[in-house]
Order: C-alpha cells, then structure tokens, then sequence
C-alpha cells in the first residue's frame, strides 16, 4: 500500500506479485484458497478504491482475469466460493464514485455473464449487487450496459440456468426494480417492469424448482417456498415502484402487479393472500402519502383510484378464496376512500361499493350482506354535512367574498351539481383546485390592503384558506351522499331501472294510461331479493335521514344566503334539490316493492305504516315550497308516487286515500304539468269507485265526454 500510496508515480511491481501469486495458487483445495482470498480480497478492496484511477484501473483489471480464471472452475452445489470472490467488485462500485472505474466494474461483470454463465453459481448474488448499485446511477452508459446485461440474463440466463440462479431471484427482481426508480431514464423504469412481469412467468411455469430449493436459512415449509422466494419478492418490489416513482411509471407498475394477480392468483394459497394485500394496502397509508398537498390530490386522484378498481376486480374474479380474507379490509379502504378530501377518490369508492356488490351479491351470505349495509350507513352516517346548517362566517360581510372567476367558476360547481350530478369532467373539485382559489385571493389582498399590517393580512388569509377547505369539505360529502343514494338504488333494483321506471312513468301519463303495467326490463337483476326486510329497513332510515337533512337544508334560507356570500356559490343559492328528491325515491321504490312482494307478508304492516308516515310527509312538505323550480323538481316523485298507490289493490288503496285526500286536494291549486294533473285524475277517479261515490258507467261517460 506504501508503494501505491505516491500520487504521481506509484509503484505497481507488489500489486503485480501478488496477482500473480493468487493465479498460481488459484489451483488450490477450496477451503486453502478462501483463507488465502481473506486477505487478498481485502487488499483489493482498498487498491480498487485507490484516488489515482491508474492503480484502480489496475486492479480491477487484475480482478477481472482472476474472476475469470476462476470461474473456469466451476463451483459445486452448497459452497459459495465464487461469492466470497467476486465481493470486492462490488466493494469497489459502492465505494469509488469514479465514473471510469465503475464503468470498468460494470463492463468487466458483462463480460463474464457472457462468458461464464453457464458456471457462475453463488457469484450471482455480486452480479446482481453491483448492478443494482450501476442502476441508480446518473451516467446513461453505465446505466445503459447494465440494464443489457441484467435483461440478458432475465430472458436468456434464466432460461438455460434457472435451478443455478434460483439462490438469486429475489435479488434479480430487486435489482429491477431499482432500475426501474431512476427516474433519469424512464424508457429503461418500463423496459424494466416488463422484465419483472417475465419474471412472473418463471415462477409460474417452475414452481417445483422453488420447492425444492433448501438453504441453511430458510425454515419454510416446501409449499410455500414458491411463495416466499418467488411471488412474494415480485409482487413487493412492484409495489416499490408504485410508492416511489412518478405518475407514469407508478401506473405501469400498478397495471402489472395486478396482471400478474389476475393472472396466476388461482395458484395463490390463501394465506398467500394476507401477506399480498398487506404489501397493496400500503398504497393507501395515510403515512406514505406524499406530504405535498398537490402530489397527495394527483395521487389520490391517480394511484389510489386505480388501485381501488383493480382490488375489486381481483376480489370479484377470486371471490370464493378472498370473501374470507379480504372482505371486511375492503369495505374498510372504501370508507377511508369516502372520507378523503379527495371528489373524484370518494365518487370511486362509492362506486367500487357498487361494483362489489352487484357483482358478487348473489354469493354473499346473510352476514355478509349484515356487513354490507353496516358499512354503507357508516358511510352514510359520517358523510351527512351537518356543519352546512350551523356554520357561520368568521369574518364581517364585506370582507369576504371572493370575486375572482375561478371562485366563480368552482362554487357555482355547488348548486349545479345538488341538482344533477355532472360528468365527473366538468364537475371535478378537489382540495387541490379550492387551494387555488386563495392563492389568487392572496395576490389581491396584498396588491389592493397595502394600509394594511402583514399580521392582519396574514390572519385574513389563514381564515379564508381555512373556510374553503371547510366548503370543498362540505362539498365532498355532498356528493358522496348523492352518490350512495344512487349506488342503494343500483344495488336493491340494478342500474338504469329506476331511471327507466321514471320514463314509462311519464310516458304512461302522457298517454293517460296508467293502468297499463309499467313494465321494467331486467327488474329482477337487483340484490332486493338477496335482502333481508331488516337489512331493507336500516338502507331506508338512511335514505330518510339524507332526504331529511337536505329538506332541512333546502329549506333554511337564511343559512344559504349566509354560504352564497361568503363565497359557497353559483348562479344561485346553494341548494340539495336532487339528494332531497333521490333519496326519498329510492326509499318509496323499496317500500312498495316490499308492500306487494308475497314473500315479506310478515313485514306489510310496518311497510303500510312506513309508507303512510313518509307519503303524507312528503306531501306536506310539497304544499310548503313557494319557488316554482323547486315543485318542478319534484315532477317525477309525485308521479311516480301516485302511480304506485294507484296500482295497489282496492282494500289498501282506501287506507292511502284516505290519508292523502285532503293533501291531493291542496295540491291542485298549484299550476301543474298535464302530466301530472292526468294521474291525479285517474286517483280521483279510483276514489270514487272505491269509496262507492260514483259507478263505472258514470265515470266511462264522464271520459267519453272529456
């Protein structure tokens, strides 16, 4: 090391000895020779680390024809001399930050995957080690020749030695997976993902040759051995990737991992399931997300849809293994979904919900479907905006509303969207976009309050940042009410039939022929008959506490008025027409579904009395609003209202005239659509027929007059 110590003209003739010392003792018995290694190696180490690049040069050249020398020799099964031997190459690469040296340590590895392969045994493990510290460099060729190298083992190597490299797999898919979170080459992050995917295919056409692999570490019983130094290491270091990477490769990542799942998962023990859905719900730790609201909001917005999506889907084809297992973890992820202050994450949860259950409904038994609906009135439960009728402005009026467009444009997202849901496009409001908004406020409190102290306008600011978070808070929650009164209605009845109800129903009026039964085409595809009346009952006492919060709402103008100034706002006051509307719908839709099914006879009394109670309530509620939009609104729940009670049997139909009578009456002082006025009609008609006030020939003169 003295010689070599000089910086402009060390000696080399002691280096030059003692390499050729270990080339003539390389003949040696093995146990001889790693002792003689010990401590050549080590001085290798050193040497190949030496500041002056000639003397490093040096050595790892003299490395590089040792190493190849010796790897002539082949190694026997269970001994890892190649391993001890090939170490300072990997040594040298994590030490020496010279780019020309770690070139050459990178080009003398190549050479000999593509020279010893076939006799390289434990020397994979420092392969694989030193390139996976060549994969998050910054020099593209060093990088480069690496990525070619490792590629070239994973589909050629692999497939002539695969029980040789078996020891090194799960470094072979790790070292990939490095490759893949250099975000400096993201052409080379694809390419390796793919070859991780390939990697999938070994394990699967090979699992006999992980069963019987053994180490002195590894006390894993031979079933699973597959799982642990197979699937397992792929599967994990994908779920890497997702975590560390940006947008695109994180997505390609995410496709694969679920590839892979949907692909070979009927080969998955079901323990192997636990262990695999650990590793996938780690992509919606709270603790991993990024700390930057923006990249949180594109995650969220991203990753954590997709992932959501593909779970369900992975859940749905492998139902019979995971009902068990999986379960309860996803109806846990969707409720975290739905309290995010993410739009588009919470409108995706309710979805999946939907998705879940209509697809593997039929399947689910009693308590699964106790779970199902314990976990949408938790949803529905935490997601009712309460604080919209007890907020108040922290400020005076005049200081507050903002009059930028984009606080324009956003808010006015509020009433639109209560009263039809949009496409997702036009409507989309996350934390993200409302954060905007303040930052322009920012720039003009600062360009016009210049008489203004910094500390006052500090306050002024953190308030206001504080109030829309609070409203795109609210608004969220907003939509995810909206959106499970949809996803109950889909699940109980299948999607589109009550929309198509809805039309024959003003069809049949139009052609004032309510008599004819309105027939819905897949009415029987719903999960109705799969629930039980108590599960029924506990989805309607939420519908009602939705449609009675969104009354109470609708109906406070003072409290509106209050939101619309300080910035809550649109075109007009903010408003939950369609969640008062759609919820009330969807519980009569079950009621008098319940009310002339024969099978639930033993429930017909509290259906009559939950009826009678949520008809004449509504009703009541119909002859107080004064806004002329707001009984439009109401068009389609009347009818459809009417309509049922006008298809039930006479006994019962006295019991609902009776009640409704006096209310009915009331209603025709309103200025309603023909429609409308041709069903209330057809029930005065029914009334007296069945109450014996007129007689069918009367009433048969009576419409040929008409």
């Amino acid at each position: 090391m003295d010689e070599l110590a000089s910086p402009t003209h060390p000696r080399m003739f002691s280096l030059q000895k003692i390499v050729e010392i270990s080339y003539y003792n390389m003949g040696r018995i093995r146990l001889q020779w790693s002792r003689i290694w010990e401590v050549i190696g080590d001085h290798f180490n050193k040497v190949g680390c030496n500041p002056n690049e000639d003397v490093a040069i040096f050595a790892v050249d003299s490395l590089r024809q040792l190493s190849m020398k010796f790897l002539e020799k082949g190694e026997l099964a269970n001994f890892r001399f190649q391993k001890d031997f090939l170490r300072p190459f990997e040594h040298i690469m994590k030490k020496n930050r010279s780019p020309t040296i770690r070139d050459m340590v990178v080009r003398c590895i190549a050479q000999m995957v593509n020279s010893q392969a076939g006799n390289i045994r434990s020397g994979w493990k420092n392969i694989f080690s030193v390139f996976h510290l060549a994969a998050s460099d910054q020099d593209e060729s060093i990088v480069e020749l690496a990525f070619q190298t490792t590629g070239h083992i994973v589909m050629n190597v692999f497939a002539k030695h695969f029980p040789a490299t078996i020891d090194s797999f799960q470094d072979a898919v790790k070292c990939l997976s490095e490759f893949a979170c250099n975000a400096a080459f993201p052409d080379t992050s694809m390419e390796a993902i793919r070859l991780i995917r390939h990697c999938a295919k070994y394990v699967s056409e090979r699992p006999q040759a992980f069963n019987e692999y053994t180490s002195d570490d590894m006390n894993v019983p031979a079933e699973d051995r597959v799982w642990v130094r197979g699937w397992f290491p792929i599967l994990f270091e994908l779920s890497c990737i997702i975590n560390r990477c940006k947008l695109d490769v994180r997505t390609r990542g995410l496709t694969v991992m679920f590839e892979i799942m949907k692909t070979y998962g009927h080969t998955f023990e079901k323990h192997w399931w636990q262990d695999l859905f650990r590793i996938v719900f780690r992509i919606f730790d709270n603790m991993k997300l990024p700390e930057q609201q923006s990249e949180k909001a594109e995650w969220m917005t991203t990753t954590c849809n997709h992932a959501l999506y593909a779970i369900c889907d992975v859940f749905t084809q492998y139902f019979e293994v995971l009902n068990d297992v999986l379960l309860d973890d996803i109806f846990a992820q969707l409720y975290w979904c739905v309290q995010q202050d993410n739009e588009q994450l919470a409108r995706s949860g309710t979805n999946c919900l939907e998705n879940v259950v209509i697809l593997n409904g039929e399947k689910f038994l009693p308590e699964t479907w106790d779970k199902t609906c314990t976990c949408m009135l938790d949803i529905f439960k935490t997601t009712i905006p309460h604080a919209l009728l007890t907020w108040r402005p922290s400020h005076s009026e005049g200081d507050s509303p903002l009059q930028n467009d984009a606080g324009e444009k956003q808010l006015d997202a509020v009433s639109q969207k209560s009263v039809d849901v949009l496409s997702k496009g036009e409507d989309q409001l996350s934390v993200t976009s409302t954060e905007k908004m303040p930052l322009d406020w920012r720039q003009s409190q600062f360009s016009l309050g210049s008489n203004a102290s910094d500390d006052a306008a500090k306050v002024k600011i953190s308030s206001k940042l504080q109030e829309q978070k609070l409203f795109a808070a609210f608004l969220i929650k907003c939509v995810v009410q909206l959106e499970l009164i949809q996803t109950i209605d889909n699940i109980v009845f299948f999607p589109a039939t009550s929309r198509k109800e809805d039309a024959e129903n003003l069809a049949a009026a139009q052609r004032d022929a309510i008599d004819a039964d309105v027939h819905i085409e897949k009415q029987d595809q719903g999960m109705y008959h799969y629930l039980t009346s108590k599960q029924l009952f506990k989805l309607l006492d939420c519908l009602l506490e939705s449609h009675r919060f969104a009354k109470s709402f609708n109906s406070n103008n003072e409290q509106r008025t209050a939101l619309w100034k300080a910035g809550f706002k649109g075109k007009s006051k903010p408003n939950l027409l369609k969640q008062e509307t759609s919820s009330v719908a969807c519980g009569l839709r079950i009621l008098f579904r319940m009310y002339t099914d024969k099978k639930r006879s033993d429930a017909w009394a509290e259906v009559q009395h939950r009826l009678l109670n949520v008809c004449s309530e509504a009703l009541s509620y119909f002859l107080t609003l004064a806004s002329e939009s707001h009984r439009e609104a109401w068009t389609n729940l009347l009818l459809l209202f009417l309509t049922k009670v006008l298809k039930i049997d006479d006994e019962r139909f006295k019991a609902h005239a009776s009640r409704y009578y006096a209310l009915l009456c009331e209603i025709m002082q309103f200025n309603l659509i023909p429609e409308l006025r041709a069903v209330l009609r057809k029930f005065y008609l029914r009334i007296g027929l069945v109450f014996k006030i007129s007689h069918p020939s009367e009433q048969e003169h009576g419409s040929t007059n008409k």
